[in-house]
């Protein structure tokens, strides 16, 4: 049975972590915009690649900004403003006049992000070391969780949209249902910055201000009461470590001492490792990349990828304490490897063209001179997609062909759908039964109690910039590259990520942070010598 003040300690996780679940939110509501954005401003990949990662552009921005601002105000009170910047995105998001200001307010949105590596930290620094990483887990969970609810909710209101119920146009959702998507998001934002006034400061935040008796009352909300001396040692013990180092630019000169280099090292690498797999561009594309494989429902398909990612967090929040951090992360690239692989196979061997219901389908859509046009066509075959759309350029007009491209391809794919479905999925799950998850627990774990105000904000400042380019760069290199070395390249990626992995990550299974931060200074001066 758990203890009154674990309880307090899991209940103040969950609420942390409601700010993964509005983040999945953000992450899978945009997927289903980008058709109707398209439709009603015209845009151009660039453009798409900007909506899309425009919230990872303000996650760079806010994590510069996120250690000192958590380490001067406390973890409590940033997390509250990072949920206040929620609210107003979603907000604005939904109330958008045009590209710029969509733009603007997902920017804003990004700003938030960096409550991820705030909640990681807020988690590590009161969960007891026996459930820190489930407790930590429960962040991917959320996320995952969020981004299921925003695929159903693309979903019910496509559907809606589609089939133009006659109690349904008051909503105008013909032209509106991207508002409504990125509008479901302000519920559950203001439900979280309400939640937050319950939750507890960080006892070691309080250790570190030189609020003692502040700190104590907190661990006794969080902690048996015959733990507290324990603690307070521990932490006083890691303090002096690191020799009280208080600025921005002694906290990093900190970081990256021989003291603290080792887990720096790793953070950096594993922070890098988790977007470069390209997870974030293909959930944030995910129908793009169904429908320009063929398949009928690619909304209703997305739902598949949110229930596999909760499923796999699942997994991930069993095994994590079980099997051990080092053992998920590695053999969980391993399998992202196949899956990026086996994807990669499938739309190698994709070829497109029309066939009598095809061409039908471009009639009812583009009208009967563009079907006309591309008539003549119909005992063409190619042998990419690339090709595809080259010729489609030059029948159809650069616009025309541009502005539909998704649906020509989408028309034109012969290649294993089943295959590509499969491949996708199996990818989601391996990421979220590993790496998704497990990095936000290395991070809790590996860096110093005086240093982690900094340093988890800079390993999450190195994701952030990482999955910015990749999310945005993926429309223009679909339509430049080609599906196939998309997945090619992420592939490889993942390969070297796990080879350097394999070298780096410690187990830090069942150890406090005091005793994850002595070994990893011993392994250093072992690795000196």
């Amino acid at each position: 049975m758990m203890r009154p003040t674990t309880r307090t300690a899991f209940i103040a996780a969950m609420i942390v972590t409601i700010g993964g679940f509005v983040f999945g939110l953000d992450l899978g509501v945009i997927a289903g915009t980008f058709g109707y954005l398209t439709a009603q401003w015209g845009l151009t990949d660039i453009q798409i690649g900007n909506v899309g990662a425009a919230p990872g552009f303000g996650a760079i921005f806010a994590l510069l900004f996120a250690g000192p601002v958590s380490n001067r105000i406390g973890r409590k009170k940033t997390i509250q403003v990072i949920a206040a910047l929620y609210l107003v995105s979603a907000v604005t998001s939904a109330l958008a006049l045009g590209y710029w200001s969509l733009v603007a307010a997902r920017f804003l949105g990004g700003l938030a992000f960096c409550s991820l590596s705030l909640a990681s930290m807020y988690i590590g620094e009161i969960a007891p070391s026996n459930l820190r990483g489930r407790m930590v887990a429960m962040n991917q969970i959320n996320i995952t969780i969020g981004l299921t609810a925003a695929f159903f909710v693309n979903f019910v209101i496509q559907s809606i949209a589609e089939s133009s119920p006659g109690w349904a146009a008051p909503l105008q959702l013909g032209t509106n249902a991207w508002r409504w998507m990125l509008g479901s998001e302000i519920v559950p934002a203001l439900a979280w910055l309400l939640l937050l006034a319950w939750i507890p400061e960080s006892p070691r935040w309080l250790m570190s201000a030189g609020r003692e008796a502040e700190a104590r009352k907190a661990m006794a909300r969080v902690m048996p009461q015959d733990g507290i001396e324990g603690e307070v040692a521990s932490i006083r013990q890691s303090m002096q470590r690191s020799h009280g180092a208080k600025t921005l630019g002694a906290q990093l000169r900190e970081l990256f001492s021989r003291h603290a280099r080792a887990a720096a090292i790793i953070g950096i690498v594993i922070a890098a490792i988790q977007p470069i797999t390209g997870i974030n561009a293909i959930l944030t594309y995910a129908p793009i990349v169904f429908s320009q494989s063929g398949m009928s429902d690619p909304f209703k398909s997305t739902i598949w990828i949110g229930v596999v990612s909760v499923v796999a967090n699942l997994g991930a929040f069993a095994l994590v304490d079980r099997l051990g951090r080092r053992p998920v992360v590695l053999l969980g690239l391993l399998w992202c490897i196949v899956s990026l692989g086996a994807c990669g196979w499938a739309f190698h061997h994709a070829r497109y063209s029309f066939d009598e219901a095809s061409l039908a389908r471009v009639g009812q859509k583009l009208g009967a001179e563009p079907a006309a046009a591309v008539a003549g066509l119909e005992s063409a075959h190619y042998a990419s997609d690339l090709a595809f759309m080259q010729e489609m350029r030059r029948v159809l007009g650069e616009q025309l062909a541009n502005d539909n491209k998704t649906f020509l391809i989408g028309q034109a794919a012969h290649l294993d759908t089943g295959l590509v479905l499969v491949a996708i999925l199996s990818f989601i799950a391996a990421f979220n039964v590993s790496i998704g998850p497990v990095m936000w627990v290395v991070f809790s774990e590996i860096f110093p109690t005086q240093l982690r105000g900094i340093a988890i904000p800079t390993a999450h400042l190195v994701t952030a910039i990482v999955n910015y380019f990749v999310q945005f760069l993926f429309p223009w290199q679909l339509a430049n590259q080609g599906a196939r070395d998309i997945f090619l390249f992420y592939c490889i990626c993942v390969a070297a990520g796990l080879a350097a992995l394999f070298f780096l990550l410690p187990e830090t299974k069942n150890k406090t942070i005091e005793q994850i931060e002595a070994e990893l200074v011993a392994g250093r001066r072992k690795a000196g010598r």
